[in-house]
């Protein structure tokens, strides 16, 4: 799939990449074997590379159609690399003609040429901003010139209307480029017929359809070739249909993952788009971690940095202001805040042709497939060895004269039989022992996982969880420990002020103005409005006001506006300085401002104990200054813990006065200027009530019920974040809340030793004050201690823990594009129950896998065994070329589907979260794979040898018919009985573990109409179909005996789930016999040494323990 939109990611176009800023953990990479890779995530290419050299695959094109593509990826980074230095060097000729044009005064700048309605066209905005020419911009009038020029307000943004925007798109381009298209259906037909066995089958179709016409005539001869042939298509259409339908499901989902949402400025309004829907001449305000959406202009900023490395190649910061100005699409905001104007957008940006350039792989393999293939090699390598033996035995007794035909005779007599003959005899032996082949390498094995993952994305979208990688989906059913957020995840985000202390006293309502002199008001409403992203929209017509921005900054404008704050007022009122944009390491942000009658004031807002910490005095309420005293210090004090005792969130607001002439007048050292936060005057404490999101407390007590560990990582205050969690079920009222290590704070945790962290670790429940370098230590301290880490996160510094982390979870309404980047997958409603919904469909991907996987093996165990020893002993095989074909596709793409995509069960969420390291094929698997081998096996091998008598009770006709027809029927009846254990078998599947396999069974549709339609098939096949499945008709009594055949599997399987098995799975037995010695190390760190030591002890005491249980 290679459709695209310009919300790529940086990871997306350097997959791989070396140049990660976060420290990849790779595993060993030369003393495990080449399918044991517990998280393909960091996985370097070499170890990519190895499992697909190792793996036995008959159709390399459709078995690693969604897994990277080594090759194609490598050579997308040099296109890359090369299109960077390309743009970069015609820059720098660009910037060197411009400086000997300026040495020689020549500088010539073409006028502005109108294009459609608009005084300027896209060919000169895009060279613009493309060769970051600032004479070009000057020429233009500057800033004001050029949006008078784009029909657009620096303030209030375009009109937006309808007509409008078509007229801007018409002009200048919509923010798309030309996408390649996605596989045919024709390109999947074509896919299927690569698989080498259906090749060999083809070919041994011809040939014996050419000998059977020449030797038995066009009506007779056709049969054997021609149903062989039939059978092939069928199988290469129906396995096109079901890839077809999974490519088209990856890509809508990879449509969704594009299409990011932003706010722009239209009609003086803050509205959301999608980024398809930019136009030029649109504002857009730019915060820390978010994505440029097209080339543009920088209007105004505040310490903006950009992070252009996505473009240039460089990892360099830039810092923007009025004299580097230019912004590129695909950039992401390092630092500060900034509002933008849009001139170039699809196409016509850099980031644009560097799209349309490169072809989007979207292919990711997961743990699971790269284990799923060593499964399906090893099954592989002993079915080649079967069939090989099939076919020496097979080909030894035809030229003996052991194979007999109908009436007694040899089929082969040497100097006596026909050349066409014996080819005709030798095509046939080799088209069975092809067809084992066919039914032994589980092909479709490693695709199941493809097929549950692309059905799970879907479904998770419906339960607000959008993927973007693969991995992480099934990855999260291993999962035990959740790293969570509080606000927005665990409460919902809507806060409102419902406590505050302003003029040193609590006022009560906390919005009563009457209480406030006009000189404190006018102060807290140019702390409040100067010192905020956020936006208030005031209808022209009158009507409720609008505010935009964060929940924080919402609720403290709201509070604002009810104290009589009128927010365009006080904007034009001042001018800003210098912002310090929100810091999450000293949870504070600060704002200059100059006032008409030159007087700067500073203003801070934040964590309410950190900013009473610098205050010296406050404000009361008849304008005087008061020393805050130890027993004004021990009020407030009180006043914060009361509040976020109360699960509030403690808010502080302050001032200062500053000299004028100390403020740095350059923009270079005004951009390093730090603000004073010293000497502060309180001006005000407010407590924001965040409600529990509703169902919180259920969702955390299913994790724990489920045996994954929740974890709330916060900044507020210990008080609030104890109070939260006592809330949310995260500490329990039965346990001492006050026990040590239980709840801690940031900077406790961070002074700590690396070994007392991890001890630490595993015991905390609760991280208050935190910053996001203390969530990526507890990640780590909690992944050295083998456990599987969900992290979530919102802001850009959350990005190296969600990188970090086994599974990283950004949210989709408060999160930053870098953190969503970072991330796995993107909880689109911010709730921590779609988290819970997510561990949940993770645990299905693994669970329905292995259901797949049992009854693929039971097909293959009985179908090969029965084949084997009927063609050694007798030289015949019940199971003829085309019923093991539709064997084949009833296993593989039909048992798939339907096994594949069985809905989650809340029984999943009962038993402890599965190990990286635990066997695919448990002991219950193998025990009921068995004991419905055994009897299969054993029923169709008494019907192969003794079935003549059973059908001579059965059927009062049968003695009395030819040896051949004889033979047919009990054939058939073996066939018949066969393909309907299969179906009951089906049954058994769904419920490895559970004796009602029934439940939930009318829920799941397709599961109904797989087995309707198999069964339907089935039937027409030997009722209809005998010259080309090789059946004849079966009476009513013989349907019954397959019935009751297959029908005994049920009751077989309910016994046998009461049969104890072994908790040590089989694996480790061979471990203890057959010890795995570890090669030497080429890597050149020890940590790697130190950590394949580690596995190796740990590998130890599990066999300890498994031998002690």
């Amino acid at each position: 799939m290679s459709s695209r939109t310009f919300g790529g990611s940086r990871d997306d176009l350097e997959a791989a990449s070396s140049s990660s800023p976060y420290p990849d953990n790779h595993e060993d990479e030369t003393s495990s074997g080449p399918f044991d890779i517990t998280s393909t995530k960091n996985a370097s290419f070499a170890r990519l590379r190895r499992w697909r050299q190792a793996a036995l695959v008959l159709n390399a094109s459709r078995r690693f159609r969604y897994t990277l593509d080594l090759k194609r990826e490598e050579e997308k980074k040099q296109l890359i690399s090369k299109i960077k230095a390309h743009a970069q060097a015609i820059r720098a000729a660009y910037l060197f003609k411009l400086a000997g044009e300026r040495v020689n005064g020549t500088t010539t700048i073409l006028p502005p040429t109108p294009h459609g309605d608009f005084a300027i066209g896209p060919e000169q905005l895009a060279s613009m901003t493309r060769d970051h020419n600032l004479s070009a911009l000057e020429h233009y009038g500057g800033l004001n010139g050029l949006s008078g020029m784009l029909k657009t307000n620096l303030d209030r943004g375009i009109n937006g209307d309808d007509a409008d925007l078509m007229n801007r798109r018409n002009v200048f381009g919509s923010n798309t480029y030309p996408r390649k298209k996605g596989r045919s259906f024709w390109r999947f037909v074509w896919e299927a017929c690569q698989d080498l066995t259906l090749i060999i089958l083809m070919v041994a179709a011809v040939a014996s359809l050419a000998l059977g016409m020449k030797t038995e005539g066009p009506k007779e001869g056709w049969y054997d070739g021609g149903s062989i042939a039939i059978a092939v298509i069928l199988v290469i259409v129906v396995t096109a249909i079901s890839d077809y339908k999974q490519s088209l499901q990856f890509k809508n989902l990879d449509e969704e993952k594009r299409n990011i949402h932003l706010e722009v400025v239209r009609g003086g309004k803050r509205v959301e788009i999608s980024i398809y829907d930019i136009v030029v001449g649109d504002i857009v305000p730019l915060n820390i971690g978010d994505q440029v959406p097209a080339d543009g202009v920088l209007i105004s900023g505040h310490s903006l940095a950009m992070d252009e490395s996505s473009m240039t190649g460089e990892s360099k910061i830039v810092n923007k202001n009025s004299k580097e100005p230019f912004l590129m699409s695909g950039c992401k905001v390092a630092d500060g805040s900034g509002t933008m104007l849009v001139t170039s957008v699809g196409i016509n940006t850099e980031w644009g042709l560097l799209m349309a350039s490169i072809s989007e792989d979207n292919g990711e393999e997961t743990p699971l497939q790269v284990r799923l293939n060593g499964v399906a090699t090893f099954i592989g390598i002993v079915g080649l060895t079967v069939a090989f033996v099939v076919l020496v035995v097979l080909l030894v007794r035809y030229f003996t004269g052991h194979e007999k035909n109908a009436d007694g005779t040899a089929q082969f007599i040497a100097g006596q039989t026909k050349v066409g003959k014996a080819i005709d005899g030798v095509i046939k032996i080799i088209t069975i022992a092809v067809v084992i082949v066919v039914v032994a390498v589980p092909e479709g094995l490693p695709l199941a996982v493809t097929l549950t993952l692309a059905y799970s994305m879907r479904k998770m979208m419906a339960d607000k969880a959008l993927v973007r990688r693969l991995s992480a989906c099934e990855t999260m059913g291993s999962a035990t420990t959740i790293c969570s957020d509080k606000t927005g995840t665990l409460t919902l985000n809507q806060m409102t002020v419902v406590e505050a202390y302003v003029g040193g006293e609590k006022i009560d309502p906390p919005d009563s103005s009457s209480q406030l002199s006009p000189t404190l008001t006018s102060l807290l409403s140019e702390g409040i409005v100067q010192n905020s992203n956020g936006s208030v929209f005031t209808p022209e017509g009158g009507g409720d006001v609008e505010v935009s921005g964060s929940p924080t900054e919402k609720a403290i404008l709201n509070w604002g506006i009810k104290l009589g704050m009128k927010f365009d007022a006080v904007r034009s009122g001042s001018s800003i300085i210098h912002v310090f944009p929100f810091n999450s390491e000293k949870k504070r942000s600060g704002v200059a401002i100059r006032l008409p009658d030159s007087k700067v004031h500073i203003h801070w807002k934040g964590a309410a104990e950190m900013v009473l910490a610098a205050c010296t005095q406050y404000l009361d309420a008849n304008d005087n200054f008061i020393a805050i005293d130890e027993d004004k210090g021990a009020f407030f004090k009180k006043a914060i813990e009361d509040m976020a005792a109360s699960r509030l969130r403690c808010m502080a607001i302050a001032y200062r006065l500053y000299e004028s002439e100390r403020v740095p007048t350059d923009e270079e050292e005004l951009t390093q200027w730090a603000l004073p936060e010293d000497d502060l005057v309180l001006l005000a404490i407010v407590g924001l009530k965040d409600p529990c999101r509703p169902g919180v407390k259920d969702s955390v007590r299913l994790c724990q019920n489920a045996g994954v560990k929740v974890l709330m990582v916060t900044g507020d205050n210990l008080i609030t974040a104890k109070a939260t969690a006592l809330e949310c079920g995260i500490l329990n009222l039965d346990v001492d809340v006050d026990a040590p290590n239980l709840i801690m704070e940031g900077k406790e945790f961070r002074g700590l030793t690396d070994v007392r962290r991890e001890e630490v670790a595993e015991k905390i429940f609760v991280m208050g004050r935190s910053s996001p370098n203390d969530k990526l230590l507890l990640v780590q301290a909690l992944r050295k201690r083998g456990h599987v880490v969900a992290v979530t996160g919102d802001g850009t510094n959350d990005a190296p823990a969600l990188h970090e982390a086994d599974i990283g979870l950004s949210m989709g309404i408060s999160g930053t594009e870098v953190a969503k980047e970072s991330s796995d997958i993107i909880i689109l409603d911010d709730n921590f129950s779609s988290v819970v919904k997510v561990v949940r469909w993770g645990r299905s991907v693994y669970a329905n896998i292995q259901k797949f996987i049992q009854f693929q093996l039971t097909v293959n165990v009985a179908a090969i065994t029965i084949n084997v020893v009927a063609a050694v002993s007798t030289g015949d095989v019940p199971l003829t070329a085309v019923q093991l074909l539709w064997v084949n596709l009833i296993m593989d793409t039909l048992g798939a589907l339907a096994l594949a995509t069985e809905p989650p069960t809340d029984h999943l969420m009962v038993r402890t979260p599965v190990g990286r390291r635990e066997p695919l094929i448990t002991n219950i698997m193998w025990r009921n794979l068995l004991i419905q081998a055994m009897y299969q096996v054993t029923v169709l091998l008494v019907l192969n040898f003794r079935g003549e008598s059973l059908l001579l009770h059965l059927e009062h006709d049968y003695a009395n018919k030819a040896r051949e027809v004889k033979n047919e029927v009990k054939k058939t009846l073996i066939f018949n009985s066969f393909v309907l254990c299969q179906i009951f078998n089906e049954f058994n599947a769904r419920k490895p573990e559970e004796q009602n396999i029934f439940e939930g069974f009318t829920r799941n549709y397709l599961f109904m109409g797989i087995v309707s339609i198999t069964v339907l098939l089935q039937v027409i096949m030997v009722e209809f179909l005998g010259n080309f499945a090789s059946t004849v008709k079966l009476s009513w009594k013989l349907w019954l005996v397959s019935i009751a055949i297959g029908f005994i599997s049920w009751p077989l399987a309910f016994i046998g789930k009461f049969i104890p098995v072994p908790q040590t799975p089989f694996g480790k037995h061979f471990k203890r016999i057959f010890p795995r010695r570890r090669s030497p190390r080429r890597s050149e760190g020890g940590a790697h040494e130190e950590g394949a030591h580690e596995e190796e002890i740990r590998e130890e005491e599990e066999i300890r323990e498994d031998s002690q249980q």
